[in-house]
């Protein structure tokens, strides 16, 4: 029976020398991209090398549950804000705070959580962060005596996997980047950026070679390590970013067919009731076992290929997925329809007038909607042949995996409303939800709930967040799921429609939905990722790889449009004409750029803007500042922007550059 490998825990308690010795540094630990510094000692002993792969293993959760306080949010919630299928839902946050056209600047603060909660510095640093981990182990590996080549390669092809996995995720936040593929002796400041065809090219080839060296899950002794199939499916997203469409659907039939792994079919697992049963009963279903944490490390879980583990009182990072993601539903904007009272409250279990059908606070969390779901992705994403499809159990509220406003009822008993449903218009036609930014959306439940068991063992707790101490909050790195997808990609763009529509259907038989599609477009593919996997893909980066995919291909979007290679990424404006396939998302799909004079919400007006420009995220000008001796690029549109500063075309030229500090 395998473990969950519990990041820093497991693999650490045998090298806590040598995380003294070559970790803990202050300044090996500051994220410094620019200027990587020497770790206070070489790496001689394979302890070493376990400590630094833990700590990059350990560093992927920090992308999802890296937890602001100030701002109550995470880092994947950027990711969702800049796409079709989220907002910024803190209507008494700044009135600037989601007017990303404007204020997405270099000379912004890129700290961590700044920008009203959002992260582009922490993606920067952190992405640097882990490739300088992978970095150390390439590095000081043939340092290490009395170590096989077999095994050396298993830690080199782990070590590519976490490089590739931040440089795939970086170009396509922010474009052309420094190229970083060894720890230097010295410092050096006169980096040039690396154009993202170069980089991909690079971890491409790096990819292809892990693949080769790393093991299946079945032959590493824990979960939550990086195995060939991680390292399979990577590289299937290497492909497609290379235009190797054709290579890319091989691997993805590789991984579908010859790997050992299938989609889960029937439920499986431990049956997790949810919050409060009495409140709102969950009829087990496939869907809802396969997001339990629980279930997400089991041997019956067919289709986990890679996972984060999130367990246990030392290596535990807590997730409020609740709170973050869903709705501020006991608000006071939201009334009664008769006599205008608070339509719900959070009361604890000794609270006199506690009663468990209405207790929302356990079923659902107390949202306070940081992240506000759009209105694609709770109506018209799930629009499949002219129907929405509420039989799909994951839109499914009958099973309880989804939530619907209207499926709360008012709650205070000294309202004439008392036990009836929320309504968003009175019958008069009078808005009774008067902040349906923050307030009103509806929500994915299996996705969102996590057992907040501080709260659950506190009966004066009326605070329900998401996983805190002493609960589980294992993740999904990669599924099968997306697999499929990736593979319905790799045919989209080859011109095999017939075979994207097979594999897109295949991921809708599994969640039960009643409408199949006969024919699919590159936004069906795209929604389809969207509904399978919210809160898992980072959506930013993905729509703008399969903007770049498409324009590659030549092939049309939903609306007939062919992008350009040269210029899909070279546009600014706000205008609903041109752009990216990412910003023509944003355009058809969100509120974003909709109301020129703002948005009205009872704490006064906001504004939600996107420029063509926001497909890359503007490289933090402290960095640029920071590298002394050269010249970084600015992306498109930016102030600093300049076509003129030397670029690095190939990523051999890149790298024999490093040795050159002058």
């Amino acid at each position: 029976m395998k473990k969950v490998y519990k990041n820093s825990v497991l693999r650490l308690i045998p090298v806590i020398g040598a995380l003294i010795l070559t970790s803990c540094s202050k300044d090996f630990l500051d994220p410094d991209p620019l200027s990587f510094y020497e770790p206070s000692a070489t790496f001689t002993t394979e302890s070493g090398l376990q400590a630094t792969i833990a700590m990059a293993d350990r560093s992927l959760r920090g992308f999802y549950t890296h937890y602001d306080l100030a701002f109550n949010s995470v880092p994947i919630g950027t990711e969702y804000v800049f796409s079709d299928m989220a907002k910024y839902g803190k209507t008494d946050a700044s009135t600037t705070a989601a007017d990303y056209a404007n204020t997405i600047v270099p000379t912004g603060d890129f700290a961590t959580g700044a920008n009203d909660g959002i992260y582009l510095g922490y993606y920067w640093d952190e992405g640097y962060n882990g490739i300088k981990y992978a970095n150390t182990v390439l590095t000081y590996i043939d340092n290490v005596e009395d170590l096989g080549e077999d095994v050396k390669n298993i830690y080199k092809g782990q070590a590519y996997f976490h490089r590739a996995y931040r440089y795939l995720n970086l170009v396509y936040q922010f474009g052309d980047i420094p190229l970083i593929t060894k720890i230097l002796e010295i410092p050096k400041q006169n980096y040039s950026s690396t154009r993202k065809e170069a980089i991909i090219k690079m971890i491409t080839a790096d990819m292809e070679k892990a693949v080769e060296w790393v093991p299946e899950q079945s032959g590493l002794s824990y979960y939550g390590l990086v195995n060939k199939g991680a390292c399979r499916q990577l590289l299937i997203k290497c492909y497609l970013a290379s235009g190797r469409f054709a290579e890319a659907e091989e691997q993805a039939n590789l991984l579908i067919n010859g790997s050992g792994y299938s989609l889960v079919q029937n439920p499986f697992g431990t049956f997790d009731q949810g919050g409060n049963p009495e409140t709102w009963e969950i009829t087990r279903n496939v869907i809802w076992d396969l997001h339990r944490p629980e279930n997400k490390a089991t041997p019956a879980n067919t289709e986990a290929i890679m996972i984060l583990p999130n367990g246990g009182a030392q290596s535990f990072i807590g997730f409020n997925t609740m709170r973050i993601f869903g709705p501020f539903w006991n608000s006071g904007n939201i009334k009664t329809p008769t006599d205008g009272k608070r339509g719900a409250n959070r009361y604890t279990l000794n609270n006199a007038e506690y009663d468990s059908e209405y207790d929302y606070t356990r079923a659902f969390g107390r949202g306070i909607a940081t992240i506000s779901a759009s209105y694609y992705s709770q109506e018209t994403m799930w629009v499949v042949n002219g129907i929405e499809d509420n039989q799909d159990l994951r839109h499914n509220s009958e099973v309880g995996n989804w939530v619907n406003m209207e499926d709360f009822r008012y709650s205070d008993p000294s309202s004439a409303d008392y036990d009836t449903y929320f309504q968003m218009y009175s019958d008069a036609g009078n808005l009774l939800a008067t902040d349906t930014i923050r307030d009103w959306f509806d929500f994915p439940l299996y996705k969102i709930f996590l057992h907040d068991v501080v709260s659950e063992d506190n009966p004066n707790s009326s605070d329900f967040v998401g996983a805190t101490t002493g609960s589980t909050a294992h993740w999904y790195l990669y599924r099968l799921a997306e697999t499929y997808l990736l593979r319905a990609e790799a045919r989209f763009y080859q011109g095999n429609v017939a075979g994207a529509t097979q594999d897109v259907n295949i991921v809708r038989e599994r969640a039960g939905a009643s409408q199949m599609y006969n024919t699919v477009t590159i936004g069906d593919i795209c929604a389809e990722r969207g509904r399978e996997l919210y809160l898992e893909e980072w959506r930013n980066v993905e729509l703008t790889r399969i903007s770049h995919c498409l324009a590659m291909s030549g092939k049309p979007d939903e609306w007939g449009n062919i992008y350009d290679i040269n210029t899909w990424d070279q546009q600014s404006g706000t205008d609903e004409s041109g752009g990216s396939y990412w910003y023509q998302r944003i355009v058809h799909y969100s509120l974003y750029n909709k109301h020129s004079s703002g948005i009205v919400v009872p704490n006064g007006t906001k504004y939600y803007t996107m420029d063509k420009r926001n497909v890359y995220w503007p490289i933090p000008n402290s960095a640029i500042t920071a590298n002394t001796n050269g010249q970084l690029s600015q992306n498109y549109g930016y102030d600093g922007y300049d076509p003129g500063i030397m670029v690095w075309d190939n990523w051999e030229d890149a790298v024999a550059d490093e040795d050159n500090i002058d």
